[in-house]
């Protein structure tokens, strides 16, 4: 008994459906570009969701949108009428696995995680879609190209310029009133800049509590969190503070 008859392996990659995978690759490809590209400004400017995440996602995407422009070709032309409408079945998954990214995103201070990980999670289920519908060879180069991604692209986000971000809480000695053009000629001796939309103030018993996010002007200008914390001890009024790498 053949279990492989020649007619099913020459159904699935004839001439037409590896141009089909061909043009779905070129697809992914210059869909991970463009991602990286929209993600780098991202990163440039010190936000979580960078060119992994951008990328990964503008991939996907582009993996769900164009296997639909080619349904002739799906489960390698062996498509049955009866089956009804698989789009549905698409939107279905990406539905759900769009909640379970959800869930593995977390937020701690000035943090945001899990972003990467959701974008790949949905990533994933492009895979399974496109070998769900006979896609093979454009399945294992998105899988190919969302491993790449996730390990090789975070080094080249070290190596562009960017803008490192720290988040700062000060707590001021009761009864002191800060000055906000001290501290930002203060952070900007040091190479940084107080991002205006993140300053926010509060009092508690007499005590002025800021938070903020400090954004150094480029990754080799901004003093380390040593440099800032041993000053900070030093800074009039200051009774205590916190800091750590944001990425908002």
């Amino acid at each position: 008994m053949n279990l492989f008859p020649s007619s099913l392996v020459t159904g699935y990659w004839s001439e037409n459906f590896v141009d089909v995978n061909v043009v779905i690759v070129l697809n992914l490809v210059g869909a991970l570009i463009l991602g990286i590209l929209v993600g780098y400004e991202r990163s440039y400017r010190g936000r979580a969701a960078g060119m992994r995440t951008y990328g990964l996602v503008c991939m996907a995407s582009a993996a769900l949108t164009v296997v639909v422009g080619y349904p002739a070709y799906w489960y390698g032309g062996h498509l049955a009428d009866s089956v009804g409408d698989p789009t549905r079945v698409i939107q279905g998954i990406v539905t759900g696995i769009g909640f379970l990214g959800a869930g593995v995103i977390m937020k701690d201070g000035f943090n945001i995680s899990g972003l990467t990980t959701a974008a790949s999670i949905w990533a994933a289920s492009a895979i399974g879609v496109l070998v769900g519908i006979g896609f093979y060879a454009a399945a294992i180069m998105l899988t190919l190209i969302s491993a790449l991604s996730m390990s090789l692209i975070s080094y080249l986000e070290e190596w562009l310029p960017s803008h490192p971000a720290i988040g700062v809480v000060l707590r001021f000695n009761q009864g002191f009133v800060p000055d906000e053009q001290v501290l930002k000629q203060a952070a900007l001796e040091r190479g940084y800049d107080i991002v205006p939309s993140t300053l926010s103030i509060s009092y508690q018993d007499g005590q002025p509590e800021w938070h903020f996010i400090a954004m150094a002007r480029n990754k080799h200008q901004g003093a380390s969190l040593a440099q800032l914390a041993g000053e900070l001890s030093r800074f009039e009024g200051v009774q205590s503070f916190s800091m750590t790498h944001a990425r908002n």
